[in-house]
């Protein structure tokens, strides 16, 4: 198994900016992908970003089209943390974002039911 642990979510104004962090733990030589989801009041778990690895470089990182240009995934493999850097936030933004991880190669990552471990997640607010 894999233990993640998220962190650096908070309150901010429209047009400002955080950082996510997750960290992992447990099982790491196992992880292929790392993905960032969110979840807003009343609506379905939707994919923000992922950053999908082989031996030690980076060979995929993608992302949703509404964060595209604004949020940038990045990581270090060798303190098992992956960072979601978040700028020019909109009120829509605003939800529990959600680090999980995917240990099985060449499977959907835009879909969260392919993801095998998840944490419990960080409110992330961004206020007009």
């Amino acid at each position: 198994q894999v233990q993640l642990v998220e962190s650096g979510g908070g309150l901010v104004q429209a047009g400002g900016s955080l950082r996510l962090s997750c960290a992992a733990s447990g099982r790491t030589f196992s992880i292929v992908s790392m993905g960032w989801f969110r979840q807003a009041p009343g609506k379905e778990r939707e994919f923000v970003a992922v950053r999908s690895w082989s031996g030690a470089s980076i060979y995929y990182a993608d992302y949703a089209d509404s964060v595209k240009g604004r949020f940038t995934i990045s990581g270090d493999n060798a303190k098992n943390t992956v960072y979601l850097q978040m700028k020019t936030l909109k009120p829509e933004d605003t939800a529990v974002y959600y680090c999980a991880a995917q240990r099985q190669r060449g499977v959907e990552v835009r879909v969260a039911s392919f993801y095998d471990d998840w944490g419990q997640g960080t409110q992330v607010t961004v206020s007009s």
